[in-house]
């Protein structure tokens, strides 16, 4: 009773931070918008025109964005950790990130060799978005080609650790001899971005998130099974080969529709199931992945305030807040409690 009790004010403090960080997150920017006025725009009470446009055409898409890229982020990474038993498992370390960023390179990199056949720009954000798509999912489906005749799991993270290297190896050849321009506009979509995705992008990043939520929810005990040994999932009537597809499936899902619309983003995915872990003080994913969700989308849009430099003009890369804001923290839980790992 105390747990469930603990568990319940933990959920209603989240929710509640999510509120605020999300509110805060339409406030701040280069151009300073009230908090009453942002309020009262949200509410379509009021407000000037120039600051409506603000808030509905660039701000609120871009909190709508942190959302759901943190918590896929966040519950990609937890389905990693618990597949492989690996505290270091990530989202993107079945090379789903490498994938799209050679998808990404050999779109701006070999542009000059595609527009011959193109009468249009295709270095564009919905062509970038397609690239990485098009690059994780073939990473992705090689990695699923594998697992069915790979049955180790730590086999099959070593493999896809390897699938990572071949690509990094590809992009870092183009990079060697494309020319600087490229080389800079490839280096930009690196840094990870959360504020240029139009609505259209955003309900099908949303469709692509909410579909990799239902299948988790799915999994639950498929995946409470797995921490635990193969032998007991099977007494639990769980089917490792389906689960272990399925897992791996919505992982894609998750990290390759993420990384297309908003380029790699790190720590995110690795440090929030830790988090959780210790916040509720439970391995039962039924309460983890509602908690790394909401958790998830907490600390992107706290990362994208910061990355704001609210009142200021210039912009930071998401990915180095999210490294400088989280690394600290994970450093300081793995001092206070070593059993933070499984």
């Amino acid at each position: 009773m105390k747990n469930s009790k603990k568990t319940g004010f933990l959920f209603i403090a989240l929710g509640i931070v999510l509120c605020v960080s999300a509110f805060l997150n339409i406030c701040y920017g280069a151009i300073n918008i009230p908090l009453s006025e942002t309020f009262t725009i949200l509410l379509g009470t009021a407000g000037s025109n120039t600051n409506a446009y603000i808030i509905w055409q660039y701000r609120l898409p871009k909190a709508l964005t942190s959302v759901l890229v943190g918590s896929g982020l966040s519950l990609s990474g937890l389905l990693m950790q618990t597949l492989f038993r690996n505290p270091l498992a990530g989202p993107f370390v079945l090379g789903i990130s490498s994938g799209a960023s050679l998808g990404v390179a050999v779109l701006i990199m070999g542009s000059a060799l595609l527009s011959s056949f193109f009468t249009f720009d295709i270095v564009t954000n919905l062509g970038l978005s397609i690239a990485a798509s098009l690059g994780s999912f073939l990473v992705l489906w090689c990695v699923v080609l594998v697992a069915s005749y790979v049955k180790d799991t730590m086999a099959l993270l070593i493999i896809g650790l390897m699938f990572g290297s071949i690509t990094g190896a590809v992009v870092g050849i183009l990079s060697y001899f494309t020319d600087s321009e490229k080389l800079r506009q490839f280096i930009f979509w690196s840094f990870g971005s959360v504020g240029h995705l139009t609505w259209h992008q955003l309900l099908l990043l949303a469709v692509c998130v909410l579909t990799g939520v239902a299948i988790s929810c799915y999994l639950i005990k498929s995946l409470n099974g797995y921490l635990l040994n193969e032998n007991y999932a099977k007494s639990m009537g769980v089917h490792l080969i389906r689960s272990r597809y399925l897992i791996i499936l919505t992982t894609g899902i998750l990290a390759g529709s993420i990384t297309a619309f908003a380029g790699p983003i790190a720590f995110v995915g690795l440090a929030v199931p830790h988090i959780c872990r210790q916040l509720f003080s439970t391995m039962d994913h039924k309460v983890l992945i509602p908690a790394v969700i909401l958790l998830g989308a907490i600390v992107l849009l706290v990362c994208d305030i910061a990355a704001q430099l609210p009142g200021a003009a210039s912009v930071l890369p998401i990915n180095a807040v999210t490294c400088i804001l989280g690394a600290p923290v994970v450093i300081w839980l793995l001092l206070k409690d070593r059993k933070l790992f499984f």
